[in-house]
C-alpha cells in the first residue's frame, strides 16, 4: 500500500493554500511573486536578483522537463547571473539558499518536493 501524506492548509501572503509537511506548496499554480517573498522571508532571506534569476530558472526548467537541473546545469545556464564579478560555483548555488541549498530555493519557487530530491 502506498503511505497517506497529509496536506495542510495554511496562510501565505494572505491566502490559504495547501502545503505539504515539509512546507513545500501542492499546486505549482498557486505560486507567484508574493508567495515566494513570505516564504524566503519565514527562512530569513530576502530575495535579491541573484535569487530570482535561480528562482525564475528553476521553475521555467520545471515546466520545460521532467527532471530537475543539476548544479552543473545550473551554473552553465545562469551562472553569469548569479555572481557579481567572481566565478559561480557549487558553494555559490549554497551561498544563495543557505537553508537547504536546491531544496530550499525549490521550495521558495514553489515546485513539488519530489521534484527536488535529486538536486
Amino acid at each position: 500500500m502506498g503511505e497517506f501524506i497529509s496536506m495542510l492548509a495554511t496562510q501565505i501572503a494572505g491566502r490559504e493554500l495547501e502545503i505539504n509537511p515539509k512546507g513545500f506548496l501542492v499546486n505549482f499554480d498557486d505560486w507567484d511573486k508574493d508567495v515566494a517573498e513570505t516564504i524566503a522571508a519565514e527562512e530569513g532571506l530576502t530575495l535579491t536578483d541573484c535569487h530570482w534569476a535561480m528562482i525564475h530558472f528553476l521553475r521555467d526548467y520545471y515546466r520545460e522537463l521532467a527532471h530537475p537541473p543539476s548544479p552543473h546545469i545550473i551554473i552553465k545556464s545562469i551562472g553569469d547571473q548569479l555572481t557579481l564579478n567572481a566565478r559561480c560555483t557549487h558553494r555559490t548555488l549554497e551561498g544563495l539558499f543557505p537553508g537547504g541549498g536546491c531544496k530550499q530555493a525549490c521550495r521558495i519557487a514553489g515546485l513539488p518536493d519530489y521534484y527536488c530530491h535529486a538536486c
